[in-house]
């Protein structure tokens, strides 16, 4: 089956030739590159969040396997949603899944269902693609959307993304999609995405989780990121930094109403 894009035109350009041009302004071609194990990647608009996105992708390599964790905005679809087969088009092309992935991840982890409801149209990891594409045109990817905020199971399916990727492909990069804080005021924002970001470079899922619930912040990834931050350390991260920081109130100069964006990369 083909997801076929529900945000080009909206989010990103539609036209191949814009798309690739607007990719190119956010990604530092003399950038250092390494190898890392988990990054967290905005998903608002390009206009917004690319810069912050850019920043992070620009200092990875992008290996051959890619697994997106992203959050679930539409409600659609199961707790832990696998898309099965087949590909996701986007301007610049189509990018295949990797079925025999897709079957190991399944297997392993008992939570995970093969579904398409949950992807339909759900941009937040749809958004990330076109930058793996860019870096790294022969991506296969399997993307996983996520709606459950149970901690032990977050921990469950990054313990389980772990196994898999370790023997199937241990260069695999694993892609937790999340803004910040959301319509707050950049002041306020500011103060709590530093404590979000502070845990995230931490490696400590558990202190994320917990300073997110209990300082009520908007960060609409916060279960992906748990479970990239287990699945990372898993695999041996023990390094985190951030890329960059930003809000919408850069890009539209309201700093009443921002979002706050996020670039780390985990190794």
């Amino acid at each position: 089956m083909i997801r076929k894009p529900v945000v080009a035109g909206q989010f990103y350009p539609d036209d191949v030739n814009e798309l690739k041009k607007q990719l190119e302004s956010f990604i530092d071609a003399e950038a250092k590159k390494s190898n890392a194990l988990g990054i967290v990647s905005p998903h608002a608009g390009y206009m917004y969040s690319g810069r912050v996105a850019g920043s992070a992708f620009s200092q990875v390599n992008v290996p051959d396997t890619v697994i997106i964790l992203a959050p679930n905005h539409t409600g659609y679809g199961t707790p832990y949603s696998i898309w099965p087969d087949g590909t996701w088009q986007t301007p610049l092309g189509n990018v295949t899944v990797d079925n025999e992935l897709v079957n190991l991840l399944t297997s392993e982890c008992n939570l995970l269902s093969k579904d398409y409801e949950a992807h339909q149209f759900e941009h937040s990891a749809e958004v990330i693609i076109p930058f793996l594409q860019h870096l790294n045109p022969k991506i296969k990817i399997a993307v996983i959307v996520v709606m459950s905020r149970n901690i032990n199971e977050l921990k469950e399916l990054g313990k389980s993304l772990s196994t898999v990727i370790k023997n199937y492909a241990p260069n695999a990069l694993v892609v937790a999609s999340s803004d910040m804080t959301h319509q707050e005021s950049q002041e306020s924002a500011n103060r709590k995405d530093k404590i979000a970001i502070e845990e995230i470079i931490k490696l400590d899922e558990k202190g994320l989780y917990d300073k997110v619930e209990e300082m009520d912040i908007s960060m609409c990834g916060i279960y992906p990121t748990v479970s990239m931050l287990v699945c990372s350390k898993e695999r041996g991260a023990s390094t985190a930094r951030l890329t960059r920081y930003e809000t919408s109130g850069e890009t539209t100069g309201d700093y009443d109403h921002v979002v706050g964006y996020a670039g780390v990369i985990v190794k």
